[in-house]
């Protein structure tokens, strides 16, 4: 058995002193085997220096895997790590204008990411159309704005691995329009768009549409507190809405113009904070720590995220600067506690203004 390190011996053709022509071909098969093994070996090993930063992160974040299963997903984290180091030196030389950082999501690739955690479904699935937004007229529209500071946002919540980002970003967007109206702020049931939704076109932890979700509110004449609906993160209960529970209502919801940031802006001065869809498939997306996100191959049409826009702002040194306040259901172990900073008048970067929308109360 070849163990590596030493010659592959050769087996010399009878009376020759060269070597046979199959032998010397089927050696050469078998070396660039053991290469290849070696390689792929050699990929997975483990890096002894990060022993401890493994053992913390897996203790900080509560991970706990079978044997087998650990060799893989240490593999995936210590490759997250090199990408995030990277970017970052990058960052520090003037490449990128955020920062990236391991989290909760670090054993994870891209593909399952984006597949548990991305639910946001465009495409043959919407079923409704709401009212198209009014800019108002004689609006001064602020340089900055930000809902969390006039009490219309709710805590961070987090979907966990159940594709339910659609039913956060509605219930951020149904909060903020309840407080508008009664001045008081209920976190509202994600659940019960998770189990009761169907109907409309939603898909439980597979995905949906913030659309769909305020018509089915509509359509049940309410939705349950979260108090009591509890999120529960999986698909496989039956609705059990209460209507003695009953914490908000809407009576339709209103579409943005697709594309336009200036009337989305305009929109999150005047009624609060708006629904939104994003392309968040990147890794970037799935490591971001800090600072504008500016993804270079990020789509404005090939959306797979639901998230909450809550304000706008600039860096204080630089008004050219501008972002987006934007409010995840990561929980407040990503980005800057559960928000990201996204780049604001860039073309409609990541698809922000394509597909936003908000609840009439």
């Amino acid at each position: 058995m070849f163990t590596g390190g030493g010659a592959v011996p050769f087996k010399l053709a009878p009376d020759h002193h060269w070597l046979d022509k199959r032998a010397l071909e089927s050696a050469v098969v078998t070396m660039m085997y053991l290469l290849l093994l070696t390689l792929c070996v050699g990929d997975i090993l483990a890096d002894p220096q990060l022993d401890d930063h493994w053992h913390l992160w897996k203790s900080w974040h509560s991970k706990d895997y079978h044997p087998k299963e650990e060799v893989w997903r240490r593999t995936v984290w210590e490759k997250n790590l090199k990408k995030i180091e990277l970017h970052n030196l990058e960052q520090s030389l003037g490449k990128h204008s955020y920062r990236l950082g391991m989290n909760h999501f670090g054993d994870m690739t891209n593909d399952e990411f984006r597949q548990v955690l991305n639910g946001y479904k465009q495409g043959p699935d919407r079923r409704v159309k709401g009212s198209l937004f009014m800019e108002p007229n004689f609006l001064l529209v602020p340089k900055q704005v930000d809902w969390r500071d006039m009490g219309y946002v709710t805590p961070v919540k987090d979907q966990g691995l159940c594709g339910a980002c659609w039913a956060f970003s509605t219930t951020g967007a149904l909060e903020g329009q309840q407080f508008r109206k009664t001045g008081q702020l209920v976190s509202l049931s994600a659940q019960q768009l998770v189990d009761c939704s169907r109907p409309e076109g939603n898909r439980g932890c597979s995905g949906g549409l913030m659309d769909q979700a305020f018509q089915y509110v509509k359509d049940n004449n309410g939705l349950d507190s979260e108090k009591a609906y509890p999120y529960v993160g999986t698909d496989d209960q039956p609705c059990h809405y209460d209507p003695d529970y009953n914490s908000a209502n809407d009576t339709g919801f209103v579409d943005i113009q697709s594309g336009k940031e200036h009337t989305l802006m305009k929109a999150v001065a005047a009624v609060g904070p708006v629904s939104v869809a994003v392309d968040a498939s990147h890794e970037s997306f799935q490591f971001y720590q800090s600072g504008i996100y500016y993804e270079t191959n990020c789509s404005s049409e090939q959306l797979d995220h639901g998230m909450l826009v809550v304000g706008y702002g600039y860096e204080a040194k630089d008004d050219t600067k501008k972002y987006w306040i934007v409010k995840n259901s990561w929980s407040e172990k990503w980005g800057i506690q559960g928000y990201i900073h996204m780049a604001k008048d860039r073309q409609n970067h990541c698809g922000i203004a394509t597909a936003a929308s908000y609840p009439l109360v």
